[in-house]
């Protein structure tokens, strides 16, 4: 019976095995065989003969491109793809409506998280929004581990950190100022890209200190002809009076897609008032305002765009038409000044879309308008944003403002929290009701808070997951005292806040709202060492392995852990159920079902009645079983009364 393997997604020999399968038929030269550290003979690519396919002369040594480069990038990109054996486990007590809330909460360093992620959220991530260090020089970036080999990582990975720190304080004296940024960056984005969906959005806030080398990283990971925006935000008026030249009163939102997105898709909605106020005139279309035909910009006209100066032909009643009739008026778009200007659009757009089109006379003269209405071909009354947003409500004021409303203090828990405003914006151009969200530099949650918000006021079904490192507040703090040791504590005693809130002050139309989350936490893995390197056990010992599994491990801590691996949604709903005496987890139905028991409680009774249930996956506990022979007769049994049923132990 297959073993699940019990570690993260391996991206370089996945990478690896797909590169193979497609290059096979067309160069199988590439295609070698090598021996790995173990001494086992695997698939290879053979990547000097590679690059020399790949050029049209012969290849010697490294050649000079355009590219971003720095000490530590290949160790970076190493990291990123080697597989960690931990794990996330659940946490019923910090949760809010575990059993059925969609949303999650992840503590423990966002790294790990996002490999813990690959299998089960590829490509299905709508939005990603990310508030990173700065790089200041005041503030801390993750300390990554670069030294190792990627069976190395393994192996330390699934050991338990004693200390917990995993920030270091990044001061320009270090030596290495930019280098450590990208170093904490740039993996990050490689693993954030892979479980991005193939429509999703990623969005960075940033300042002057690493706009430069986030959008250089952006343009290698995502492309740079998939840049979106790149915004700059108003968010302190006052500036900072500490910077030494200018006073600096803005930061940056930087925006990239997966791939080429459509005009119009990060569109917003127009409010109200705002249709109200701009769009006064109204025919059995809607609502719209009249904008002029002729082109405004004198750059544009009859020299250089002939296609667009042709004549309309206006009644005396103002009626317009192409077509020249007794009575009517020839009306080019011919500035007062006699400058021969053009139209906007071209003959064949104005024929099909003539009733769109009105000519007012203005001081004696005709003048062309078309209609532009409120809302667009399908329905939705949207417009694009701005590349400037000054508004008070994306004022980081207002962020603070609101987080301490929340926690009904005057002190600064957490220091400049972003505005929900902010994100409530960047929600509404880059998702849509049901998408997912995720922010794994998660701070005060202020996104959590944001997409809670947002469905309350649209009906919206935006899920999120939050990912944040439990770094230790000082203990001078005002968040210490106030009885928050870590950044993680304040992130989700906001979520709680902020849900509670919510519901209250919209009472009669939240009755469905999620405002729950499920808090797992990275952890070494379930499984002793033993389960990674068998090997490694002396024959004498093997009788005190007779359970891979830690002690300490509870049964939801393992179903966990097998989602993981099986790439199950993390945040489907688990139910507890007792056959034949054995306790068993169905995971939303009969998607999976998990049987950890141990002392040899499996029986063969057991197995039938279970395979009766028809499951999709069933896993075992390996040393649950009553005997080998009812382990062998397992499959038997599930091939039987259940063909489909994937069965596996750990």
């Amino acid at each position: 019976m297959e073993k699940l393997k019990m570690y993260s997604f391996d991206s370089t020999d996945d990478f690896i095995n797909e590169l193979a399968n497609f290059l096979g038929s067309k160069r199988p030269n590439i295609i070698t065989e090598s021996h790995n550290e173990q001494g086992e003979l695997i698939k290879a690519i053979d990547f000097d003969l590679l690059k020399q396919e790949l050029s049209t002369s012969i290849v010697e040594g490294p050649q000079e491109r355009y590219h971003l480069n720095w000490p530590g990038k290949r160790e970076a990109l190493l990291t990123a793809n080697a597989p960690i054996a931990k794990t996330l486990r659940p946490c019923r007590a910090e949760s809010v409506g575990f059993d059925t809330t969609e949303n999650l909460f992840i503590e423990g360093d966002n790294l790990d998280a996002l490999k813990l992620l690959q299998e089960t959220y590829l490509g299905k991530i709508k939005m990603i929004y990310i508030d990173p260090p700065y790089n200041t020089g005041n503030d801390f970036v993750y300390e990554d581990d670069f030294s190792e080999n990627a069976d190395g990582f393994l192996k330390k990975s699934n050991q338990v950190d004693e200390s917990g720190n995993r920030l270091v304080a990044n001061t320009e004296a270090n030596g290495r100022f930019h280098s450590d940024w990208l170093d904490m960056v740039y993996p990050r984005l490689r693993l954030a890209r892979n479980i991005l969906s193939d429509d999703g959005v990623i969005i960075a806030s940033i300042d002057e200190n690493e706009i430069v080398n986030i959008r250089k990283i952006f343009d290698e990971v995502f492309g740079e002809s998939n840049l979106l925006f790149q915004i700059t935000l108003l968010c302190n008026p006052k500036g900072r009076s500490q910077d030494k030249y200018a006073a600096n009163c803005h930061e940056y939102l930087v925006g990239y897609s997966k791939q080429q997105l459509n005009k119009g898709d990060l569109n917003v909605p127009k409010s109200d008032e705002e249709i109200t106020k701009n769009y006064k005139l109204k025919d059995n279309r809607g609502r719209y305002r009249e904008l002029e035909l002729r082109n405004t910009h004198r750059e544009f006209g009859k020299h250089n765009r002939q296609n667009l100066y042709y004549p309309f032909y206006v009644n005396s009643d103002g009626v317009v038409s192409l077509d020249q009739a007794l009575g009517t008026v020839r009306v080019y778009p011919v500035w007062d000044d006699g400058f021969e200007g053009c139209w906007t659009w071209g003959i064949d757009k104005a024929k099909n879309q003539i009733d769109e089109i009105v000519a007012k006379e203005v001081k004696g003269s005709w003048k062309v308008y078309r209609k532009n209405y409120a809302q667009g071909d399908n329905g939705e009354a949207t417009k694009q944003v701005k590349s400037i947003w000054v508004e008070k409500q994306f004022h980081t004021e207002k962020g603070q403002a609101a987080f301490n409303e929340l926690f009904q203090t005057k002190h600064k828990l957490f220091q400049s929290p972003k505005s929900v405003d902010t994100i409530k914006q960047i929600l509404l151009m880059a998702s849509k009701e049901e998408s997912l969200i995720l922010d794994f530099f998660a701070g005060s949650a202020t996104t959590a808070h944001a997409v809670m918000q947002l469905n309350a006021e649209d009906g919206g079904k935006r899920k999120f997951i939050m990912v944040q490192l439990p770094e230790a507040c000082d203990e001078k703090s005002e968040a210490f005292k106030a009885g928050y040791p870590t950044i993680a504590e304040i992130s989700k005693e906001r979520i709680r806040r902020a849900g509670k809130k919510i519901k209250e002050e919209n009472a009669t139309t939240t009755t469905d709202l999620d405002i729950g989350f499920r808090v797992l936490k990275v952890d070494s893995s379930n499984m002793a060492d033993v389960y990674y390197t068998p090997d490694a056990v002396e024959q004498n010992l093997l009788n005190l392995q007779a359970d891979n599994i830690k002690e300490d491990r509870t049964s939801e801590d393992l179903l966990f852990q097998v989602l993981l691996d099986w790439g199950v949604d993390l945040t489907l709903p688990i139910t507890q159920e007792t056959i034949d005496g054995c306790r068993v987890y169905f995971v939303d139905g009969d998607a999976l079902a998990s049987c950890f028991e141990k002392d040899g409680k499996i029986t063969e009774g057991f197995c039938k009645e279970l395979a009766e249930r028809q499951p999709m996956r069933v896993v075992f506990r390996d040393s649950g079983f009553a005997s080998d022979s009812v382990k062998i007769n397992v499959e038997q049994i599930f091939k039987l009364k259940s063909p489909h049923t994937d069965v596996k132990t750990i």
